[in-house]
């Protein structure tokens, strides 16, 4: 039995540790009234007598029903007896009525069930004791509950117990011989994820589940979720890691720390060992599901590259030194202050994390702008989302999107531009799908053909191939004929747009150049396709934007940001439920690093640094004065510290020299400093040229909060102590403590309450409401105590929505014939960003290296064959990488991760970015490919590095007392 941790919403008093065996019908439903073996209950109609006997805590046997499943009927175990009816129906697919009388419990029905499960054991191990599922194992439980004694039918005649187990998935096991064949496993795999890789194969007798056409796991078309695993009754499907450990005893809920969705899990328990990672039915973002990251990829907390000690070094050429903190400190807080004394106030900054806790992120811009003095700092939101900020907040008055993930349930027409949701946001992904399944239409604008438009059972799907660089033109040549067609909302942009501002941009669009006819030559995209394209999302009823880093990360990514706001407001697709405009934020909290106050022009809750009255507010809490000119960008950082200008940075959970374009430019910067001081898990690409490591703490470690891409706050519940004894805010109070600004919280929650006191839209946000609602979206204060799920329901934060002239700029950066290809840059599922995390774990079994993706065309006209080493040459510089030849891209464009150091991806990007905020321009590189023989010169430097620094690591261990 696992002791859960669960916390209760007090509008929602289910308990999500406990399986109801069918799914809540629709909210809304009119309540019927029936009785339960004599008992009298109001449920919602369209609710099964399974879960309204379960929600009066009336518990009917059942195995192969789960209330993250449809009804199925198979098993028959949960059978009943109603009044009036004939037989025994499956109370799982019966439905309730008004006045219905329901038996549960009789002798009739106890033999029933009993015989029911002769059968089932009939055919299955009785190895209970040495089962890694005892104790854990819903057959157990309901052999035990039908009160089976015997089974009658022995276990000589033709049976399944000698079936081949397959353990070729690195995470967990697939026992055929204790399969009962209630299709729980093949349902979730369908239902939950969308992925259908699991049947049933065979008749009769000979049915079994099969991955595939009767392939191993990880030959099919598996991609590990985990779903399978989840919902099976028995020891089928098995974590290898319950296996090895045992079953868990006791749970908490906390927040995964990979991507942007930000999944609740269980991290259950046996002593002090994490034995697995299981999705949490009560998480607003994910209802229960996972990804192969999430729910599989936790190793890397207890990791042996964990960084332990705190160390120093006077210049990276050195050994590095294991100090105890308080000398760490000292010699950190000593440097930053020499380095100010000689060359001022302005030649340090920092860099916070989107890897961190909001309060962690919100220490480090106080440090920043409280102790150092200077409005010096900076997120890696600068390199992903930084356009989201600007064109979100110009047009419809607030930096974020709009809507709940389950939002897209109700969506009809769904746009997915430079996104990738089944990679990138794997959970919403599989939302997606169902949504899709369902009959919602799918367009997708993207270079490459992404796997949402292999959805199994996918309706109408529009695919726009865009050249890379040219989305200004595409949403545009949409505009234009939403416009010309008059498919405008005119009531909508009369009551709730500016119309001035409208007007302009009317005029602006339906300019005969943006039609899809001139637009076609640039963007590449047939016209007739773009014109069917905004047909059916201006028409479709509700129409949803999604969109990713294929949209922010270009010359012109706040320009497509507005542009596409711009296709919303005209459309009316703003301010309900399964519309409006969404941005797939890319790392667990990119959001909250933003909405901390991480930019150097915007103190928390984005008030700018040079209004007076907000500033005021901080400085009257914060005791100090304020800078009120905004502060120095991460590329302004690093040209400054080129020039001898800026001199010391300190990095909190991100690593620039792997994540940020031209490579060898940022190394040149960090080589220049003279302190860099480095706050990480692992010696990462970065901290290889610090001079003081302060080993960090994972999620597991901490305490804290993450807000996801729809804006939600969640919880991070500390589940083991830091390995280090630190939680990183208790790091950055210690500096700010050592450089004379005092600094004393005992824990985040107090940091939280401050946050709210700063802070607009955490006005209402406190640990205590966490704790009672589960998870709260902002704003979240007086006007909405218990958050907003969808923005601008009624008006916008600025008045009245804002049309903005999006004028098509070429980037700079183009194909021509020294360079006659275009490179793109994302993603991969089984990997997660830098591939800090990922890499040090079985995930490495599906990637582990970064190729290029190159169209057969393309190839055949370089000589090149899938698995040669292609040198890949920009303008910035030369990378090597093994060719993966692929029809998803399209001829004239090449695609890489950017997940495996060694791999240089970003030693080809260039340093163009956006016009507004320098997001790097990642997806646009114009490159030439050719057969080579060797690495690149880069890499042949950085394989050297590399040694010589881990070398360093492992000298400063080994001189350690």
């Amino acid at each position: 039995m696992i002791e859960h941790y669960d916390p209760r919403r007090q509008a929602n008093s289910v308990d999500f540790s406990k399986d109801y065996g069918t799914p809540s019908p629709y909210p809304g439903a009119a309540t019927v009234n029936l009785e339960i073996d004599g008992v009298s209950i109001s449920v919602p109609e369209g609710t099964s007598v399974l879960r309204a006997a379960a929600l009066a805590d009336i518990n009917i046997p059942k195995l192969c029903a789960t209330d993250s499943l449809e009804a199925f009927g198979s098993c028959r175990l949960c059978a009943v007896q109603v009044e009036g009816r004939r037989g025994f129906p499956a109370s799982c697919t019966t439905p309730v009525v008004e006045g219905m009388k329901v038996t549960t419990q009789n002798e009739r029905l106890a033999k029933l069930r009993r015989n029911v499960m002769e059968l089932y054991i009939s055919d299955h191990p009785l190895d209970c004791l040495t089962c890694p599922a005892n104790g854990d194992c819903e057959l157990q439980d309901m052999a035990g509950s039908v009160g089976l004694r015997e089974v009658r039918y022995g276990f000589t005649g033709e049976n399944h117990l000698d079936a081949v187990k397959d353990e070729s998935n690195p995470y967990f096991t697939f026992d055929p011989s204790k399969c009962i064949l209630c299709s729980r496993c093949v349902r979730a795999c369908d239902e939950v994820q969308g992925t259908f890789a699991l049947t049933i194969d065979g008749r009769g007798f000979e049915s079994k589940v099969s991955a595939g056409q009767n392939d191993a796991f990880m030959d099919s078309d598996c991609v590990s979720c985990g779903a399978c695993v989840q919902a099976c009754p028995t020891a089928t499907l098995m974590e290898k890691s319950v296996i090895d450990h045992g079953v868990p005893d006791r749970s908490v809920v906390t927040t995964c720390a990979y991507c942007g969705v930000g999944c609740s899990f269980e991290a259950q328990m046996k002593g002090d060992q994490l034995v697995r990672m299981v999705p949490y039915k009560g998480g607003d973002a994910n209802h229960g599901h996972s990804c192969v990251k999430g729910r599989f990829a936790f190793g890397y907390t207890t990791h042996p590259d964990r960084l332990t000690t705190p160390m120093i070094r006077d210049s990276i050429d050195q050994p590095w030194r294991e100090v105890s903190w308080e000398e760490a400190i000292t010699f950190a807080s000593s440097r930053l202050k020499a380095i100010q004394a000689e060359h001022g106030r302005e030649s340090i900054g920092g860099i916070t994390s989107s890897r961190c806790t909001n309060e962690e992120t919100y220490l480090v811009q106080k440090l920043i702008r409280a102790a150092f003095g200077n409005n010096n700092t900076d997120t890696c939101a600068r390199v992903c989302h930084s356009p989201t900020g600007y064109g979100l907040k110009t047009t419809l008055g607030e930096s974020a999107g709009t809507q709940t993930f389950d939002s897209v349930m109700k969506a009809d027409a769904i746009i997915v531009i430079g996104a990738n949701p089944t990679d990138a946001h794997p959970v919403f992904g599989s939302m997606m799908r169902k949504r899709l399944r369902q009959g919602a239409k799918l367009i997708v604008a993207d270079p490459r053909r992404i796997d949402l438009l292999k959805t199994p059972h996918l309706g109408e799907a529009q695919h726009l191939p865009l050249r890379p660089g040219t989305n200004v033109a595409l949403v545009n040549a949409l505009g234009h004929v939403v416009v010309t067609e008059g498919l405008e909302d005119k009531a909508f942009v009369a009551r709730r747009c500016d119309t001035d501002a409208y007007n302009r941009w009317r005029e602006f669009i339906a300019e005969p150049r943006h039609s899809p006819e001139a637009s076609e030559a640039i963007t590449g995209v047939p016209a007739e396709a773009v014109r069917q394209a905004a047909r059916t999302y201006a028409t479709a009823g509700n129409g949803a934007i999604y969109y990713g880093l294929g949209v922010t990360e270009h010359s012109q990514g706040s320009t497509m940001v507005m542009g596409i706001a711009n296709l919303a407001l005209a459309t009316g697709n703003i301010g309900r439920e399964g519309v409006g405009v969404n941005p797939l934020r890319g790392q667990n909290n990119v959001q909250g690093s933003c909405d901390m106050g991480s930019f150097p022009h915007e103190l928390p809750g984005y008030q700018h640094v040079a209004d007076p009255i907000a500033r005021g507010r901080f400085e009257s809490v914060w005791g100090v004065k304020l800078d009120d000119e905004p502060g120095l960008r991460i590329p302004n950082m690093f040209d400054a510290a080129i020039e001898g200008t800026f001199k010391a940075l300190y990095v909190q959970g991100e690593d620039i020299a792997q994540s940020d374009p031209n490579t060898q430019h940022v190394e040149a910067a960090l080589t220049s400093l003279d302190c860099l001081i480095v706050q990480d898990i692992f010696l990462n690409e970065t901290a290889k040229f610090a001079h003081v490591l302060l080993p960090g703490s994972s999620f597991l470690e901490k305490n804290g909060t993450f807000t996801n891409a729809e804006r939600r706050i969640n919880r991070v519940r500390k589940v083991t102590p830091p390995v280090a004894g630190k939680e990183d805010w208790e790091v950055t109070q210690d500096l700010a403590n050592a450089l004379g600004y005092p600094m004393h919280y005992t824990h985040p929650s107090e940091i939280m309450d401050e946050i709210a006191q700063l802070t607009p839209s955490f006005a209402g946000v406190s640990y205590a409401k966490l704790e009672e609602r589960g998870s709260l979206q902002w704003p979240c204060n007086a006007e909405y105590p218990l958050g907003m799920p969808t923005m601008h329901e009624v008006e916008f934060p600025i008045g009245l929505g804002r049309f903005a002239i999006t004028e098509y700029v070429a980037t700079e950066e183009r194909a021509n014939r020294r360079f006659p290809l275009l490179l793109t840059t994302g993603r991969i599922l089984s990997q997660y960003n830098v591939g800090a995390q990922t890499r040090r774990t079985d995930n490495q079994r599906w990637h582990d290296e970064d190729v290029l993706e190159l169209h057969p065309s393309d190839a055949e006209l370089r000589g090149v064959r899938d698995g040669d080493w292609l040198g890949i040459t920009s303008r910035s510089g030369q990378t090597v990488l093994r060719a993966r030849l692929s029809e998803r891209m399209q001829p004239g464009v090449v695609y890489t991760t950017f997940h495996h150091p060694g791999s240089g991806a970003n030693v080809i990007t260039t340093d163009n970015s956006d016009w507004a905020t320098n997001c790097p321009e990642y997806k646009v590189t114009a490159v030439q490919v050719e057969k080579v023989s060797q690495p690149s010169a880069w890499q042949q430097r950085f394989s050297t590095f590399d040694l010589i620094q881990r070398d360093h690591l492992a000298n400063a261990h080994q001189e350690a007392p």
